[in-house]
């Protein structure tokens, strides 16, 4: 995973090796100028135009997570992109709709025991206006694609959007049945399915493992191709299956019977949030005055299974658009979780929405606040050791630190160093993709 570099004036240079920063750190030429991600400030440098290369940031837009990758273009052959940072940003806009439907209950349930006075309904809507929870996962995106232009050379943005009609461009004679299947109609179907069963077999609820597509009602009993009566199954559940009606299949197991039914009419709720906040997302991307250019979610299904890709968010992203060849994937994924800045809230509430306790005023204890990356060395005692996370405050200066192995509890203070301030988000570094998993991806 490649480091971001700065210069002294704190603009854009090519990322580097982190062989190459750790000599730059030790050598005294660079301090670090953040932690997450991490990014290095050179003390003797300025940008120069002519040594910079062509970098863009892909997009893969989610519902619950996002797939960004920062790659870098070959000077000969665009299409030729190195992985430079993969990174994937876990959004909270179900936790927004759920805090919004409490309050709203709370209001409901308070206005029955006590009389508020009526408002006239005189509120209006903007011209595309969204739900909050949709509006957060647009704009923690184009927060992070600013944040990322502020930190490396980007010239162009990627994102998954629309589909290009490319089968007329290469046969005008196509027609009929032929043209509105096209060419990359089975991966459009294959990641609908891939989504709306969460990637897994319906009848055994297996994982990581190749997926079949397999018709509920079979076609031989009279059975469509429509979307609604397609499911996935490992291969084992498949043919064991065969033309059996699923109520015949699962007479033993009518729990999981009715759970298929009822998935199958279900609608796709990630999917119509994706295509609620796709085009605001495009429309802030063209506002940044960098080229967009926009790619279906077929393609980057076959660009992924094409060039063999471990299935990621972040991966995903490398696929997104024309690409003939993708390197350097092989690195650790930075997770970024979205966890908001605090509350204004400075109360507990009950059952029926009223205080029933009061929290601190101050935001900061001791020079820290929550959600600040901490490194803390304990000389001894049983919690004896170095850890390293988001911290969490109290107000006697005994903090939590949440670590990757899980929450320290009563940490002094005294032992705690600032890395970083709290910006909204939490990090976590996933492991690299394994070569074998790039055959599994279904």
């Amino acid at each position: 995973m490649a480091v971001l570099v700065l210069d002294r004036r704190k603009k854009p240079l090519m990322p580097c090796s982190e062989k190459r920063a750790r000599l730059l750190l030790e050598r005294g030429r660079a301090v670090v100028h953040k932690m997450r991600p991490f990014t290095i400030r050179l003390k003797d440098r300025t940008a120069e135009a002519s040594t910079l290369q062509p970098v863009r940031i892909k997009i893969d837009p989610g519902s619950k997570t996002t797939g960004v990758t920062v790659i870098r273009e070959d000077d000969s052959d665009p299409e030729q992109q190195q992985v430079l940072m993969l990174m994937e940003v876990e959004h909270r806009g179900q936790y927004i709709k759920d805090a919004l439907t409490q309050r709203r209950a709370f209001r409901r349930r308070r206005g029955q025991l006590r009389h508020r006075a009526p408002r006239f309904d005189n509120r209006t809507r903007p011209r595309g206006w969204l739900a909050p929870s949709l509006q957060h996962r647009v704009d923690t995106t184009l927060a992070w694609v600013a944040r990322l232009r502020r930190l490396a050379p980007v010239t162009a943005i990627d994102q998954e959007l629309v589909r290009f009609d490319t089968q007329a461009m290469e046969a005008p004679e196509i027609s009929g049945v032929e043209y509105q299947q096209g060419t990359l109609h089975g991966y459009e179907v294959r990641e609908y399915l891939l989504e709306k069963w969460q990637r897994r077999c319906a009848y055994c609820g297996a994982r990581d493992l190749p997926l079949e597509v397999d018709h509920i009602n079979p076609r031989s009993r009279g059975g469509s191709d429509r979307v609604s009566n397609l499911t996935l199954a490992c291969h084992d559940c498949n043919q064991a299956k065969g033309n059996q009606p699923v109520e015949a299949f699962l007479a033993d197991d009518p729990k999981r019977l009715q759970r298929i039914k009822d998935q199958a009419r279900a609608p796709l709720k990630d999917a119509a949030a994706v295509n609620a906040t796709r085009w605001a997302l495009f429309q802030g991307l063209k506002a940044m005055g960098l080229p967009v250019i926009t790619g279906s979610g077929g393609r980057t299904k076959y660009n992924h299974q094409r060039l063999g890709l471990p299935k990621t968010h972040a991966l995903d992203a490398a696929c997104v658009g024309q690409v003939a060849a993708v390197t350097g994937w092989n690195v650790p994924t930075l997770t970024t979780r979205a966890t908001g800045r605090g509350s204004y809230q400075r109360t507990r509430l009950n059952r029926f929405g009223f205080p029933r306790g009061y929290l601190m005023r101050q935001k900061q204890v001791k020079g820290f606040q929550t959600g600040d990356l901490v490194q803390a060395q304990v000389p001894s005692g049983k919690k004896a050791g170095t850890y390293q996370g988001r911290v969490a405050i109290r107000a006697t200066g005994s903090f939590n630190i949440q670590t990757a192995q899980g929450v320290v509890q009563g940490i002094s203070h005294r032992h705690c160093r600032l890395l970083q301030r709290a910006d909204g988000y939490g990090y976590t570094f996933q492991p690299k993709p394994l070569q074998e998993d790039a055959s599994r991806a279904a």
